[in-house]
């Protein structure tokens, strides 16, 4: 997926209770915790060490962590500069929310959040990968004003399917789902 502007984003406004900063050492157990629950993995399936902390365009303050009123950790989201998709260009990655936050747009605040940030370091495009199967993620990421990205021949009809599902208008993306293929 792909948000074509980074310049008009929202202000974040966290629901009541809860705390969003930047990561900071000692908080990997806070970030493995959320990922594995919320990808419903067992826990130490994330290392942050091994998965964030060895990428060589990690930086602490590319990660955000929200934690609740009691200090549990509650969302995470961050974001990587990646040539690949071209200068200017963020990647928002690892994206998550505690199921015992759920409900509460955390996604939504912390991806914001990181968007932001993405903004100040003179990123200008945001891109972001994630399974079609994922409704509550496609959801936050639609309501960012993310859009589909076509780079397979299989995925015009996938994203159909996928908007369908989520009761999404198809035509609102009928340009880009009928378009050329986008490498990536």
């Amino acid at each position: 997926m792909r948000r074509p502007h980074l310049a008009d984003l929202p202000k974040v406004e966290l629901p009541s209770g809860y705390l969003l900063r930047d990561f900071r050492d000692g908080d990997e157990g806070a970030w493995a915790c959320i990922l594995a629950a919320s990808f419903e993995s067992e826990p130490g399936s994330f290392h942050f060490g091994r998965m964030m902390a060895a990428c060589p365009c990690y930086q602490p303050d590319r990660v955000k962590l929200v934690f609740g009123e009691a200090g549990e950790p509650a969302a995470t989201a961050s974001c990587w500069e990646d040539a690949r998709v071209g200068a200017g260009s963020a990647i928002l990655h690892w994206v998550g929310t505690h199921p015992q936050h759920s409900g509460r747009r955390l996604g939504y605040w912390v991806s914001l959040a990181v968007l932001h940030h993405a903004f100040t370091l003179r990123c200008r495009v945001a891109y972001l990968r994630t399974d079609d199967l994922r409704t509550a993620a496609l959801k936050t990421y639609l309501r960012m004003d993310f859009e589909p990205v076509c780079s397979h021949t299989s995925h015009a009809d996938r994203w159909r399917r996928v908007l369908q599902r989520l009761d999404y208008p198809v035509d609102r993306f009928e340009h880009i789902l009928n378009g050329p293929l986008t490498p990536l």
